[in-house]
């Protein structure tokens, strides 16, 4: 139960911050790259606090990966129009409306440094290597 409120919490943190990028910034690196960058941390916190930390961390991050890029392909064949949502504005946002090969690397990118991080946490916090 621990683990699901850590994850919780650090997903409300991140999804704020990127709402906050999504309403206030309308170019540049930061919404453009950095965002879909912590898009995948977003996603991959909500998972673990729904499965409450208790399953293989590389395999999670993984899946979310092969997410964002389902998601990111389905924008090439216009998802949004296919759902019919494409006059609301939130989920325009959420699923996004455009491919671009640039996103692809942002998750992969995004994937990695939370392995980077899985990793970090179970062999130098754990005292693996300490």
């Amino acid at each position: 139960m621990k683990q699901r409120i850590i994850y919780f919490l650090i997903f409300a943190a991140l999804f704020a911050l990127e709402t906050l990028i999504a309403l206030t910034l309308h170019g540049g690196f930061i919404r453009s790259y950095l965002g879909d960058v912590i898009v995948v941390w977003v996603v991959y916190c909500f998972v673990q606090a729904v499965l409450d930390g208790k399953n293989n961390h590389y395999a999670v991050a993984l899946g979310v990966l092969i997410f964002a890029f389902a998601v990111e392909f389905l924008q090439a064949v216009n998802i949004v129009e296919i759902l019919g949502v494409q006059d609301n504005a939130f989920l325009r946002t959420v699923i996004g409306t455009s491919f671009s090969r640039a996103d692809l690397v942002c998750y992969t990118v995004g994937t990695a440094v939370t392995m980077i991080f899985i990793w970090i946490y179970s062999h130098v916090m754990r005292g693996k290597l300490l």
